[in-house]
């Protein structure tokens, strides 16, 4: 009988600590659909926001701060935490989670658009890409095996593929190529991968040809992946190709799998997007909009260092219950940002994750109660807003 339960736990935990990805519901009037993701870390409900944590900080928030505003995975990157403070030493101290004192799941990017970003400092080859350092420019290599050893370090729930990211605009023949490099080194970062209780994503690539994402979708499916994500959109090309091409092409993708947008974006984009059948999301948005003073409510972005809060007592969103709305009025918020004080981005920056945050429930509350379309078109008609008269 002992023996038997010694079985059954451990059966039981290996079920636990594996990945696991469920579909719960689906808008009867759309493709939004609800799901829950479980990590060892814990469990995500989707759609989700992920704020972006890329050197193991949220910027200007406690990971304390990140869980009270509700936060459940928030996203790393294998390039910055490579770089400084390597990836060696955080496994060293426990890896990522421990080290940056966050109980929560984590999703670490491959570093793939971060050596796009790089331009003239990188080179690419079949093997991998040859890079310079934007801190010191001292030269680095990652490969695909490199990516999944530095993720597999970090201990992150969610590992991503290696990938180039297909610049834009770039014409057929590229995208392609760029596309069958993708598809090689997502192949071997499949096989390098050795833990068991990390999922492992793909990345569907191909540029703005509808052909080139499908044929990407074939592939990577045709090896098998945790989940799946579209890569390479929201880099310069017009906002109506983006959402053309993650129309078209999030149904082609595993309904039993999560479908994630990489690096999107705009609380209308988002919306937009959930419609299409997307997960999850993560981007820099509310944060860096956060320090630069530009804040998001139900009637639009605010951009405090305006003159007209001068004299604004009233909080900055008075449906919001994050710290900011509570305690403070405009007024008190223009003048930190005026002053340059360190309290604005803080102030700041709790108010725009919280929005996104909000902003995810309540997709998901009206997912639930079969009233996406009613929440899209309301959503649309407020948030004309996004685009105000406070620009």
């Amino acid at each position: 009988m002992e023996s038997f339960r010694l079985l059954s736990l451990r059966y039981y935990l290996v079920f636990i600590m594996n990945f696991q990805f469920k579909v719960l519901k689906k808008d009867k009037n759309s493709r939004a659909r609800l799901g829950r993701i479980s990590t060892p870390h814990g469990e995500v409900n989707t759609p989700v926001f992920m704020p972006v944590g890329t050197q193991g900080t949220v910027k200007a928030l406690t990971p304390e701060r990140v869980k009270e505003l509700g936060a459940e995975i928030i996203l790393g990157n294998t390039y910055h935490l490579y770089l400084r403070p390597g990836h060696t030493l955080i496994k060293k101290l426990g890896g990522l989670h421990r080290f940056m004192n966050w109980n929560g799941p984590i999703l670490t990017d491959s570093g793939g658009f971060q050596v796009y970003s790089l331009g003239t400092l990188r080179k690419i080859s079949e093997e991998g890409v040859t890079f310079q350092s934007h801190i010191d420019g001292s030269k680095h290599f990652l490969s695909p095996e490199f990516a999944i050893e530095i993720q597999e370090a970090l201990g992150s729930d969610i590992m991503m593929c290696f990938d180039e990211c297909t610049p834009y605009p770039a014409d057929h023949e590229y995208a392609g190529k760029s596309l069958d490099l993708t598809v090689r080194w997502a192949r071997r970062c499949k096989e390098v991968k050795r833990t068991s209780n990390q999922a492992l994503f793909g990345i569907v690539q191909g540029g703005i040809y509808q052909d080139l994402r499908k044929k990407a979708v074939e592939k990577l499916t045709d090896i098998g992946f945790d989940g799946y994500s579209l890569g390479g959109l929201s880099v310069g090309e017009p906002k109506d190709l983006m959402m053309e091409i993650t129309e078209a092409i999030t149904p082609l993708l595993p309904e039993e799998k999560p479908r994630y947008l990489m690096g999107v974006g705009t609380p209308d984009d988002i919306v937009e997007c959930v419609n299409y059948g997307i997960d999850m999301f993560d981007c820099v948005i509310p944060t860096r909009n956060g320090r630069n003073g530009m804040l998001f409510t139900k009637n639009g972005k605010v951009v405090i260092k305006h003159a007209r809060y001068r004299n604004d007592e009233s909080p900055l969103d008075s449906e919001c219950d994050c710290y900011t709305c509570k305690n403070y009025s405009r007024a008190y918020l223009r003048h930190l940002f005026i002053a340059k004080e360190i309290l604005a981005i803080i102030l700041n920056t709790i108010h725009n994750v919280r929005y996104f945050i909000r902003l995810m429930e309540q997709i998901r509350e009206a997912i639930k109660n079969d009233n996406y379309d009613a929440f899209l078109k309301d959503f649309k008609s407020q948030v004309s807003g996004l685009q105000s008269e406070n620009d």
